[in-house]
């Protein structure tokens, strides 16, 4: 995979290779230089299937109902369309927190969805790392195209949680 584009970037204007793009975050475990690179290589780990990367950028005080199970699950058996990113707030070296708002496309079990969402980062002046904290606007629930998920089915947005638990919650 690393002469072909890299799947986060499959929607925009720009085309890089993965080697280039999101290899050095997922393979070398290198640290994302900012909140929208985390973002990116986050959403390219869900299409190379790399569990492991989702959790390890995930806020330690986030991964306590990390449902590895669901979320290889959802990896494995998706189609992955592309990624849009939307807005990008802050987020870059320097800043403690930044937001990314984002569009991911996707099909599952047949149904195609379009999965938009407003993430929050937060950087750890310890390690040097970003981390994905949470979905930062909860009172909108992301748009999803297609069938909706169930109360008990893996949250669309990849946090990892119930869809009850997570952006069920605010419905």
């Amino acid at each position: 995979m690393t002469d072909q584009t890299c799947p986060c970037r499959a929607m925009d204007a720009q085309q890089l290779s993965y080697a280039a793009c999101c290899a050095p975050y997922i393979e070398q475990r290198s640290p994302a230089p900012s909140a929208e690179a985390l973002m990116r290589s986050r959403y390219t780990a869900f299409v190379v299937g790399d569990i492991d990367y989702l959790v390890d950028s995930l806020a330690p005080e986030s991964r306590y109902d990390f449902d590895r199970k669901a979320i290889t699950h959802w990896s494995r058996n998706s189609q992955w369309h592309g990624l849009e990113i939307m807005s990008v707030e802050q987020g870059l070296p320097g800043d403690a927190t930044g937001y990314v708002e984002f569009v991911a496309h996707f099909t599952s079990e047949g149904e195609r969805y379009a999965h938009r969402e407003r993430s929050l980062f937060r950087h750890d002046a310890e390690d040097g790392r970003w981390y994905f904290l949470e979905e930062a606007n909860r009172k909108n629930a992301p748009i999803v195209k297609g069938k909706q998920a169930g109360r008990n089915d893996p949250c669309p947005c990849g946090s990892g949680k119930k869809f009850k638990k997570c952006c069920g919650a605010a419905a």
